[in-house]
């Protein structure tokens, strides 16, 4: 039996939590180490489960990885490997970003089909088209895809969905291919645009306007000295953790305007918002039922459902989230029923009917946010409460247990 999470509800939270970097920027920018044999140099790297799988990743591909807190240098150690580590791949999606950047510095490449968070099919046929427009060859054998390309060319590309995936894979194959490459419909998550400034800093030449890219490739890129933005989805859990509680939380590190979707909505519920330059506090647990869709950016985030599921399960009267992203975001449902949360899932629609007071239960967390959305209940519950399958929430949110503890929260891990 793995570790648990203790928690004991019904405890007011309070005070300011510091953000760390995006695991969802930080992933992508020690991919794209693969695009040079210079040293890449990156800060506020999140120190998670899921950053020391793409690192051991990319040390199995032949990069030098030195890492000193939440700095880490990515230099050349040896020859690339066109194959990647079948286990590193399927413990986590983002090492399918390996794929383009090999076929791009090798002309070959075999990735093993990815593995991750099971909430939704999330194919990886748009990023393998991408790589087809800009003339690889692909095959599949068993679960590993093979792409192989005499000289990657840039070539005309429009995604069916803005995938945050596709887009980088696609923006990071292109700055190396011959020609130029125009993308359309691509995503512009902050963290995707995190991306194309660290391209830039490498010498890749990107333009864009709204949801399309233009890129101009390049025959080599070189090192950088590159921070990655704030994580806008730990701190809208954060943020979230006060208001279920009642409580006072200020996270510090990150401008509003990466939050706006989140806060719209926390302000809509009756939760009291404030920012100034990189603060953001939230107050109250809010009085009224609330209606969001999640959307690609700038709408609602996907991330964010399962911890605003969490705390409307507390809000009284009866809000819908409707999930447009992935179709199995549902995840968090039947730990938050066990807890005695009123919840229809109907299609796409949750339906969430706020109940006065949650109860404590033992519950697994099946993924990231799931997991979070069950403390986030465990904080707000009568008695207590023990979230299982730890390292899935490790995977996203670094010391949650104890930045939550430093709030007020009677919450600690036993090992199991």
């Amino acid at each position: 039996m793995g570790d648990c999470l203790r928690i004991e509800g019904g405890r007011r939270l309070s005070g300011v939590v510091a953000v760390e970097g995006a695991k969802n920027a930080a992933l992508p920018a020690c991919v794209a180490a693969l695009l040079t044999d210079e040293p890449l140099s990156l800060h506020r790297v999140p120190q998670l489960r899921d950053v020391s799988t793409i690192l051991f990743t990319l040390s199995d591909l032949g990069k030098r990885v030195v890492r000193h807190g939440a700095s880490v240098v990515l230099s050349s150690d040896r020859p690339l490997a066109a194959e990647a580590n079948a286990y590193s791949v399927r413990q986590m999606r983002a090492s399918f970003l390996v794929l383009g950047p090999l076929v791009a510095r090798l002309g070959r490449a075999a990735v093993p089909l990815p593995g991750g968070c099971a909430i939704g099919e999330r194919s990886v046929g748009l990023h393998l088209d991408g790589l087809r427009a800009l003339g690889g060859r692909v095959s599949e054998r068993g679960n590993v895809v093979f792409v192989e390309a005499d000289r990657l060319r840039g070539a005309s590309i429009e995604l069916p969905f803005p995938s945050v995936g596709a887009t980088e894979q696609i923006l990071m194959t292109a700055a190396l291919a011959a020609g130029d490459t125009e993308l359309r419909n691509g995503a512009i998550e902050p963290e995707v645009l995190d991306l194309v400034g660290l391209l830039e800093a490498m010498g890749a030449t990107i333009e864009r306007e709204d949801r399309t890219y233009r890129i101009a490739g390049r025959t080599e890129l070189h090192g950088a000295d590159y921070a990655v933005i704030p994580d806008r989805m730990e701190a809208g859990t954060y943020l979230l953790a006060g208001a279920i509680t009642g409580g006072d939380v200020t996270v510090a590190g990150i401008d509003a305007e990466a939050l706006r979707p989140a806060l719209d909505a926390l302000e809509a519920l009756g939760v009291s918002i404030r920012s100034e330059e990189d603060r953001i506090a939230a107050s109250g647990k809010g009085n009224r039922p609330i209606r969001v869709e999640t959307a690609p950016h700038p709408g609602f985030p996907t991330d964010l459902h399962p911890p605003l599921a969490a705390l409307l399960a507390v809000v009284p009267g009866t809000s819908v989230i409707s999930e447009t992203v992935f179709e199995h975001r549902h995840t968090y449902v039947d730990g938050l029923r066990r807890m005695g949360a009123g919840i229809a899932v109907d299609g796409p629609r949750v339906v969430i009917t706020g109940v006065e007071r949650l109860s404590g239960a033992a519950v697994v967390a099946p993924d990231i946010r799931a997991g979070a959305a069950l403390v986030l209940a465990g904080l707000a519950a009568r008695g207590e409460t023990q979230v299982s399958g730890l390292e899935t929430i490790d995977r996203g949110y670094a010391g949650l247990e104890a930045k939550l503890a430093r709030l007020g929260a009677a919450i600690e891990r036993r090992e199991g």
